[in-house]
C-alpha cells in the first residue's frame, strides 16, 4: 500500500543508519521506557499478588476487585492529566513527576497496615490510596512516554522507537510474573509476601527519575513554546547536522502555521475534524482493552485456576503469558515500520477474537476437572497473548502517539487513553465475579466485542505509517485524513 508523502518529507536528507546521534536516541529511549517498565510491573504484579493479598487482608471479591480496578480508573485520570501536564510543562518534566508518583504509590501500598486475615478499614483505605497514586502514574506514563518518543524519533523509524515502550511494558509484566512465582515458591503465599512483590517496583522508579534528569526535552514541544534554538540543539544530538536543520525548518513551518490556532482543549472543541479523530482514538483504545488483555495480565492465575490448575501450578504457568508477550513485542517492533497500522489491527483483532471463540468451545467440550480443559485453555490464552502483543498492543499506542496534531497532542492522546483506561477499570472490577460465574461465558462476551472492534477499525481508523508528524497534522486538521481513510478501506 502506498502512502502520500508531503513535499517537506521528500526534501529531507536520508536517514543515517549509524553514528553517535543514533546511540544517543537509543539511550533516550531506554531511559524513557523505564516508565513503560514501571507501567508493566505495576499492572502485572497483581497477577499472583492478589490471592495472598486478599487472604492476608481479609478481602471479599468486591473489595479485591476494587483494589485491582482502582489502578485502572486512576490511570484513566492520569492519562488525561498526564497529557495536559506534558503540553504545559514539557514531556521530560512530566515524566519526572511520574517517577515520583510511582515511588510514592509503592510506599503507600507496602506500608498500609493490616494483615492476619482480618479486615482493617484504615489499612484498606491506604492500600486503595496507594493503588490510586500508582494508577495516576501508570496512566500518565501511558500517554506521555509514547508522545515523548514519537516526537524525538525520525518518521522512518518512529514506529519501532515508540513501540519500544510497549515492549518495556510487557517486559515489566513478565518481570512481575517471575518475581511473584519466585517469591511464592521460596517464601510461600501467606502473610505479607504480597508486600515484597509490590516493593520491587520502587527500584526502577529511582532509575527513571535520575535518568530523565540527563535527558533532553522534546524538540517539537520546544518549537511550540518558541524555544527554537534549543529545539535545534536537541535535534542535532539525535540526527546528523543536515537532517536536523532540515527537520527543524519543517517543524517551524508547521508551528508558524498553527501559531494563531487554539491549543489543547480549545483546539479540539473548535474543529470538527479533531473531534472526529479523538473519537476514533478513544474507540480504538477501548476496543484494545475489551480484548481482555489486561484481564489476563491481572487475573491470569485465576483464569488458569478456573480451568483446573492448582494455585501453585497457575502462578508458574502464568509466566508463559509474560514470555510470549515479550516475544510478540519483539516481532511487533521488527514489523512496525514495515507493515501498515490498519493491517496489523485487522489481523490482530481477528486472531484474538478467534482465540476467544476457541476457549468457549474448549470449556464447553471438556468438563470441569478434565486435564484437556486445563491444557486447552492455557494454550489458547498463550495464543491470544502473543496475537495481541504481535499485532495490537504496540501498534495501538504508536498510532495514538502519531495521529494528533502538536498543539493538542497531549490532550488528544490523554482523552483517548482516558477512555481506554476507564474500560480497563470496569473490566478489572467485574472480572473476578465474571470468572466465578462462567469461564466460557466470559470469553464469549469478549469474542462478541471483538467482532464489533474489527468492524470499527475497518470503517473508521486511518493509516499513519510512513508519514511525518507534520504531514499527518495537516491532514488531520483539515479533514483530509478522512478522505484517505475512504481510499484505504477499498484496499483491505
Amino acid at each position: 500500500m502506498s502512502h502520500g508523502v508531503s513535499a517537506a518529507e521528500a526534501t529531507l536528507p536520508p536517514l543515517e543508519t549509524a553514528g553517535p546521534h543514533r546511540k544517543r536516541l537509543g539511550l533516550i529511549s531506554i531511559i524513557a521506557c523505564l516508565g513503560g517498565l514501571l507501567f508493566g510491573y505495576d499492572t502485572g504484579v497483581a497477577n499472583g499478588a492478589e490471592g495472598p493479598m486478599a487472604a492476608d487482608l481479609g478481602l471479599d471479591l468486591l473489595q479485591l476487585g476494587l483494589v485491582i480496578a482502582s489502578l485502572g480508573f486512576a490511570a484513566a485520570v492520569g492519562a488525561l492529566l498526564g497529557g495536559t501536564l506534558a503540553d504545559a510543562i514539557g514531556r521530560r518534566r512530566a515524566i519526572l513527576v511520574l517517577a515520583v508518583l510511582f515511588f510514592g504509590g509503592v510506599l503507600l501500598v507496602i506500608f498500609s497496615p493490616g494483615g492476619g486475615g482480618e479486615f482493617d478499614p484504615v489499612g484498606y483505605t491506604l492500600l486503595l490510596a496507594g493503588r490510586i497514586v500508582l494508577g495516576l502514574a501508570v496512566g500518565g506514563a501511558s500517554s506521555v512516554v509514547p508522545i515523548y518518543l514519537a516526537e524525538l524519533a525520525p518518521y522512518e523509524i518512529r514506529g519501532s522507537i515508540t513501540g519500544r515502550n510497549e515492549l518495556a511494558i510487557v517486559s515489566g509484566q513478565l518481570a512481575a510474573f517471575v518475581v511473584n512465582a519466585i517469591i511464592a515458591i521460596t517464601i510461600g503465599e501467606s502473610g505479607g509476601v504480597w508486600r515484597i512483590m509490590f516493593a520491587v517496583c520502587a527500584v526502577p522508579a529511582v532509575f527513571l527519575f535520575f535518568g530523565m534528569l540527563r535527558m533532553p526535552e522534546s524538540p517539537r514541544w520546544l518549537v511550540e513554546k518558541g524555544r527554537t534554538s534549543e529545539a535545534l540543539e536537541v535535534l542535532e544530538t539525535v540526527r546528523s547536522k543536515s537532517r536536523a536543520k532540515a527537520e527543524h525548518v519543517q517543524i517551524e513551518i508547521i508551528a508558524e502555521e498553527e501559531s494563531e490556532a487554539k491549543v489543547g482543549l480549545g483546539a479540539l472543541l473548535t474543529n470538527r475534524w479533531l473531534l472526529r479523530i479523538v473519537a476514533v482514538g478513544a474507540g480504538l483504545a477501548m476496543f484494545q482493552q475489551l480484548t481482555g488483555i489486561n484481564t489476563i495480565m491481572y487475573f491470569g492465575s485465576r483464569v488458569l485456576e478456573e480451568a483446573g490448575m492448582t494455585p501453585q501450578q497457575a502462578v508458574i504457568a502464568n509466566i508463559s503469558f509474560g514470555v510470549v508477550a515479550v516475544i510478540g513485542g519483539i516481532i511487533a517492533l521488527r514489523n512496525m515500520d514495515r507493515v501498515d497500522r490498519r493491517k496489523t489491527f485487522m489481523i490482530g483483532l481477528s486472531a484474538t477474537t478467534t482465540c476467544h471463540v476457541l476457549v468457549v468451545i474448549a470449556t464447553s467440550v471438556f468438563p470441569d476437572g478434565h486435564p484437556a480443559r486445563m491444557w486447552a485453555v492455557l494454550i489458547l490464552v498463550v495464543a491470544f497473548v502473543i496475537s495481541m502483543q504481535t499485532f495490537l498492543n504496540i501498534a495501538v499506542w504508536v498510532w495514538l502517539a502519531e495521529i494528533f496534531p502538536l498543539h493538542m497532542r497531549g490532550v488528544g492522546f490523554g482523552i483517548a487513553a482516558f477512555f481506554g483506561w476507564t474500560m480497563n477499570g470496569v473490566l478489572a472490577f467485574i472480572m473476578p465475579s465474571l470468572l466465578e460465574w462462567s469461564l466460557g461465558g466470559t470469553f464469549a462476551l469478549l469474542a462478541l466485542v471483538g467482532v464489533l472492534g474489527v468492524l470499527f477499525i475497518y470503517r473508521f481508523v486511518p493509516e499513519t505509517r510512513g508519514r511525518s508528524l507534520e504531514a499527518l497534522e495537516e491532514d488531520v486538521t483539515t479533514g483530509a485524513i478522512n478522505i484517505i481513510t475512504a481510499s484505504q478501506r477499498r484496499k483491505y
